[in-house]
Order: structure tokens, then sequence, then C-alpha cells
């Protein structure tokens, strides 16, 4: 007789149980958390509302490649994401196709999450994330299931010879009929609360694995789609994929232990539903910062500042590293000495900024409202 070691090879997979009992509570928090990080900004301008959710979604998109071991360029996100959302940031950076492939699985997943998720949806999806149909050196089958002709799909860890077998995937012959499954279930309206659908989506997804890459940032843009429904809205003031790649050791290990228990998956739920309440809870810094930038420039509509004022001015506003001196700002606005200086002057004279009283080998100014 086979011994069974993954939950799809349970003979009732995909039956997912869990204990509602249990869920009630930590649902019940985040959504106070979620409805006091709202509220906060309910009142805000439409362009507050707008610089928090591109905060959000920024920090998401090289999160979830974080994760993976691929680090994105933040400016560069940033830029391709204000781009397709029309969010004036002044300057923006050049980008890739696979930033700007990222960035689009992201945001049509959060922006348009009303729509049914198909095949060809997550085949376009996928085709972002590898436009070179490379992933690193290694060749990946892009607009279709796996077929796994080189074995079987294994999430694997350790140097080369002495691998660990993390989880093995189910055979490409039944992902057909497994995914097929899985969309119909996914696109039914919600039975339980949109939080526990995006979990199981989440875990269910990544459990499937059937891509031959990328599975893990498809599963967490499936399960933004489902939390972008719970809020009712395209706007995303927090990111759970942050919270993911700062936990990601208990992340791997809570996904392991689940995928090698039981059809009842209640502790990846709360694993999952501590996070978002995390993440939640982290956004209100991302939300101080923003709600701080838009007070200081109300208070200073009047006056009429440059571009290279402006950069520099929010540099220091979402905080400088190091000190600012005329050195830098010239460097940073591409002017010469003698601008940078001018530049700093007037805004001396506005009462925006004051000569640092720390001692040093070059004078460096600061803000005189921190």
């Amino acid at each position: 007789m086979t011994v069974r070691k993954y939950i799809w090879e349970d003979a009732d997979w995909p039956e997912l149980r869990y204990d509602d009992s249990r869920l009630t509570p930590p649902l019940s928090e985040v959504a106070h958390r979620h409805g006091y990080l709202v509220g906060r900004l309910a009142d805000a301008e439409d362009e507050t509302r707008e610089q928090a959710s591109l905060a959000a979604l920024t920090s998401d998109v090289v999160k979830t490649s974080e994760i993976e071991g691929e680090l994105l360029n933040a400016e560069s996100v940033r830029s391709s994401i204000a781009r397709r959302l029309g969010v004036d940031i002044g300057a923006t950076l050049p980008t890739d196709r696979h930033v700007d492939g990222v960035v689009e699985m992201v945001l049509d997943a959060t922006v348009h999450h009303e729509h049914p998720v198909t095949p060809e949806r997550l085949f376009g999806w996928h085709a972002g994330l590898f436009p070179t149909g490379y992933s690193g050196i290694s060749r990946v089958r892009v607009g279709g299931w796996r077929t796994d002709v080189n074995g079987p799909m294994e999430v694997v860890s350790g140097p080369y010879g002495r691998q660990r077998v993390h989880f093995e995937a189910p055979p490409a012959t039944a992902l057909e009929t497994e995914m097929h499954r899985f969309l119909e279930w996914f696109n039914r309206t919600a039975e339980e609360s949109p939080i526990i659908k995006a979990g199981l989506a989440h875990l269910w997804f990544v459990t499937l694995h059937p891509f031959d890459d990328g599975n893990g940032r498809i599963a967490r843009a499936l399960g933004d789609l489902w939390l972008a429904r719970a809020d009712h809205s395209s706007q995303r003031f927090y990111s759970l994929s942050a919270q993911i790649q700062r936990d990601r050791n208990a992340y791997y290990t809570i996904l392991e232990r689940t995928q090698k228990g039981t059809l009842d998956v209640t502790d990846w739920l709360l694993w999952f539903i501590d996070a978002l309440q995390r993440a939640v809870t982290q956004a209100n810094s991302t939300v101080d910062v923003v709600l701080t930038k838009s007070r200081f420039w109300q208070q200073r509509r009047q006056f009429a500042l440059n571009e290279r004022q402006h950069t520099m001015l929010n540099r220091l506003l979402d905080g400088f590293n190091g000190k600012l001196t005329t050195r830098k700002w010239a460097i940073i606005t591409k002017c010469s000495p003698d601008t940078a200086l001018r530049d700093i002057n007037e805004l001396i004279d506005l009462g925006v900024l004051r000569r640092s009283e720390s001692a040093g080998r070059s004078t460096s100014y600061e803000l005189t409202e921190p």
C-alpha cells in the first residue's frame, strides 16, 4: 500500500477544511485594524490616497520578487506603476520588460479584481514574469502548464548533490483537470470570508505548482485579487508580500508543514490571517509618511518652487540617507554647485530648510519640520 505524503494525494483532495471558531477572532481583529487604516485616509485628498496606494503597490511588487530571490530596483518599479496609474511623481526612471511584467501582473490582479481568472489570464501573467522565456539560464515553458519532461516538479533547497526535497507537486498529466477545478472554485462567489478564500487560493495554487517557475508570485497575486475583493477597492494601502518577505522562513515552514499534513488547513489560515494583520499594522508607518508629506505641501502651496527643490524636499520627507550637503544636492539634481547653493538658500529664506547644528567638515541642511 502506498503511503500518502502530500495533501494532494489524499482521496478527498481538494476538500480543504478549517475550524471557523478558531478563525473568527483574528478575522475580526484584521477587519478592525483595516478599518482604522482606511479611516485615516478617508478624508484625505485623492492625490494623498494615490500616493499611499502607490507606496503599497511598489512594496508589493518589490517584495513578491525578493521572496523568490530576485531584486528589483524600487524606483524603477515605482515609476512603472505611476505611469500605468497616471500618478504624478515628477521625474520617472526608465524600466525594463522584467519590471513592467511583474508590475502588470500585480496591477491586473488588484485593479481588475472583479474579472474572472482564466488559463489565458494566468498565461499572460506568467509571460510577463518571464519575457525572455528564461528563468536565469533555464528555459521555462511560457503560455502553458508545465510538462515534467525533466522529471517531477520539486521544491528543493541545499547545495547540488545534497538537496533536500521540501515538496513534490502533482504530476503534469493531472494539471488540466486540477486547474479547471481550481479556477471553477476560484471564480465562484465566496461562501466563506474573502480573506479565507484568499488564503485557500494561495495554498491551493502553490500546491498545484502548475508552471515551471513563478508559482509563488502568481499564488500571491491570486491571493491579492481576493483581498481586493474583500476591500471592495482597487486601491491597496498595505502589502502582504512585504510582510511575507519579513517572515520568509516562517512562510516556507508553514507551507511545507501544511502540504505534508491533513486537509484541515486551519493552522495555515491562522498564519495567513496573522501575516495580513501585521501587514495592515505595518502600513500605518507608510501612511504616516504620506500624510506628513501631504500636510507639508499643503502648508507651502504658496511657494513657487522649482523642480529640483520639489525633488529634494520629497527626498528629505521620505527619509534622506545621511546628511544633505550642497554637493549631494548638485549630484542628485544634476546641477552646478552654485545652482544647488542658490536653491538651498532660497529654501532657508522661506523657512523650509535650516543649517544643521551637527558638526562636520561640510555644512549640511535639514528640514525645519522633520
